[in-house]
C-alpha cells in the first residue's frame, strides 16, 4: 500500500507539532519546512525526531521560508506530497501592527507561492490553508462560513487574502484547496506570548515564587477557545472529503480574558486574580476585536467533528502542564479530564 506524504509549513508551531504526531500515527511520511536559525527552534517536535540516515524513517525536515518562491517550488517538486497543510504564518495579531509588511508577505503572499507551486507542478496535491477567525473582526456573532469578513489587523487582512486566493485557485485551476477557519485553539504548546499561555505560565511562576505579576492588555475581549489537538483532527478530515470546501472549526462558546483569569487563578488555588494582574497599554491593539463565537454546524454535519474539551477543562489542562514544567505538583484534574474521558486519545499529555 502506498504511504501518503504530507508537507507541513509551520511544523515547529503548536499546530504543526500536534499535526505531525497525528499524521505519523496515521502512517504518513511527514515532511516539514523549518526556517534556518542560529539556535534550535524545534523544541515542540524534538520528541518526534528520527535520524534520517536510518531506514524506515517517516519524518523529514527541510530548510525553507514562505517568502522564498524558488525554495517553495523546489520543495514541492522534490517531495511530491499528497497533502500540504499550510500552517506557517506570522500569527501574533498584536505584532502584525508593528510588522505589517512582513506579516502580509508571509501570511498572504506565502499562501499564493504555495498555490502557484502546486499549480505549476501539475501534481494532484490536496491543499489545506489555515484561515483564521480574526478575519471576521467586527462581524456580528455567531460567525459561520457565510458571515462577511471585517478584518481589524494586518494579520487578519493577510488571512482574508489567503482565504480568497485559496478559493480562487480551487475554482480557476481545479486544485483541491480548502480553508479551515479555526477559532482560537490553545494548549500547553501555545507560545508564551499568547494570552492563554501567558496566563497559565505566569500562574505557575507565581506559585513557584519566580514572578509576582502578570502584565496584560484588554481583559474584556471575548474569544471562542478550544483544545488544539482536537482541531488538528478537523484539519485532517477537511482534506479527506470527496470535494474541497471551507469549514469553520469552533466550540460555539465565548469567554473573556477576565473569565480565563478567574478560572485559572481559582483552579491554581491562588484565589482572586486582581492583586497579581497589571494592565499594560502596550498590549492593546490599535483596532480591537471584541467578540468571536464560531458556528461549526457545517463541520459537525459534514465532517462528523465536534469538540469535546470545553473551556474549564482547557484551563485545567494548561495550568497542570505549566505546573509540571516547573516541578510543581499539579492538581491532576486536567490530566484526569483527558485520561477518564478519552482513554484512547491520540494526543499526549504535555
Amino acid at each position: 500500500m502506498k504511504i501518503k506524504k504530507a508537507l507541513i509549513t509551520g511544523i515547529t508551531g503548536q499546530d504543526g507539532s500536534y499535526l505531525t504526531e497525528f499524521l505519523l500515527l496515521k502512517s504518513y511520511e511527514v515532511h516539514g519546512i523549518i526556517r534556518r536559525a542560529s539556535t534550535f527552534n524545534t523544541s515542540r517536535i524534538d520528541h518526534l525526531y528520527q535520524d534520517p540516515h536510518l531506514n524506515g524513517m517517516r519524518l523529514f525536515l527541510h530548510y525553507g521560508d514562505l517568502t522564498d518562491t524558488g525554495n517553495i517550488e523546489r520543495l514541492v517538486n522534490q517531495i511530491k506530497p499528497d497533502e500540504i497543510y499550510h500552517l506557517g504564518a506570522q500569527s501574533h495579531v498584536r505584532v502584525s501592527f508593528d510588522m505589517p509588511e512582513y506579516t502580509v508577505n508571509t501570511d498572504a503572499l506565502g499562501t499564493l507561492r504555495i498555490l502557484e507551486a502546486i499549480k505549476n507542478s501539475g501534481l494532484p496535491i490536496k491543499f489545506y490553508n489555515a484561515a483564521s477567525s480574526e478575519m471576521f473582526g467586527f462581524s456580528l456573532p455567531p460567525q459561520n462560513e457565510n458571515t462577511p469578513f471585517h478584518p481589524r489587523s494586518p494579520y487578519a487582512c493577510a488571512k482574508v487574502f489567503s482565504y480568497y486566493i485559496t478559493r480562487l485557485y480551487r475554482e480557476a485551476y481545479g486544485i483541491f484547496a480548502c480553508n479551515g477557519i479555526l477559532f482560537n485553539h490553545e494548549g500547553p504548546r501555545r507560545g508564551p506570548t499568547f494570552v492563554t499561555r501567558k496566563i497559565s505560565r505566569a500562574i505557575a511562576r507565581i506559585k513557584a515564587g519566580i514572578e509576582k505579576k502578570i502584565y496584560l492588555g484588554n481583559l474584556d475581549a471575548k474569544r471562542d477557545w478550544g483544545y488544539a489537538p482536537e482541531y488538528i483532527e478537523a484539519m485532517y478530515l477537511i482534506l479527506q472529503q470527496e470535494n474541497p470546501e471551507d469549514y469553520v472549526v469552533a466550540t460555539g462558546e465565548s469567554h473573556s480574558v477576565k473569565e480565563f483569569l478567574e478560572e485559572a487563578f481559582k483552579y491554581a488555588g491562588l484565589g482572586d486574580w486582581q492583586p497579581y494582574v497589571e494592565i499594560d497599554p502596550r498590549y492593546f491593539r490599535p483596532a480591537e476585536v471584541e467578540v468571536l463565537i464560531g458556528d461549526a454546524s457545517k463541520s459537525k454535519k459534514e465532517l462528523g467533528w465536534e469538540p469535546k474539551i470545553k473551556f474549564q477543562e482547557l484551563v485545567k489542562i494548561m495550568i497542570d502542564a505549566d505546573f509540571r514544567k516547573l516541578g510543581l505538583n499539579p492538581s491532576g484534574e486536567g490530566d484526569k479530564t483527558l485520561k477518564e474521558k478519552f482513554p484512547n486519545k491520540w494526543w499526549k499529555i504535555d
